[in-house]
């Protein structure tokens, strides 16, 4: 069984790649590694990826879906992975080399709703940016 704060870190990214309309094969692949290498995945069941996505991409569609996929993640990602939270959805933005203005406002408001400062945001981004940047 898939614990919380591991369906509101895939909520996060599901929702960071769902923001411009287009989830890329570049962005699934991005969220693939991540949950592979990052330690707060290490007792994941990756068995249970697809089904918490689905669960997601539906509460999407519902009629208020971006509002409650956040108030999801705010409410299941415990305030210390806040900052986590929002770098992976940093990475999965980043992960195709440009970022659409829907993908940007959507981090606004995922700040917003982590309750993450401005400069803390802003470093988060640049590391993110420096990550992913090619030659």
């Amino acid at each position: 069984m898939t614990e919380r704060h591991h369906e509101g870190l895939i909520y996060t990214m599901v929702l960071a790649s769902a923001a411009d309309s287009d989830m890329s094969t570049t962005e699934v692949a991005t969220i693939s590694d991540m949950v592979k290498m990052m330690p707060v995945f290490h007792d994941l069941d990756e068995t249970d990826i697809s089904h918490v996505s689905e669960a997601c991409a539906d509460m999407l569609n519902s009629e208020d879906g971006l509002d409650d996929v956040l108030d999801f993640i705010a409410d299941t990602v415990p305030k210390k992975l806040h900052e986590t939270a929002y770098a992976i959805a940093c990475d999965v933005v980043a992960a195709d080399l440009a970022a659409s203005q829907e993908e940007l406002r959507l981090l606004e408001m995922l700040r917003h709703r982590l309750g993450l400062e401005r400069l803390v945001a802003a470093a988060i981004e640049r590391g993110s940016r420096a990550r992913h940047v090619v030659v």
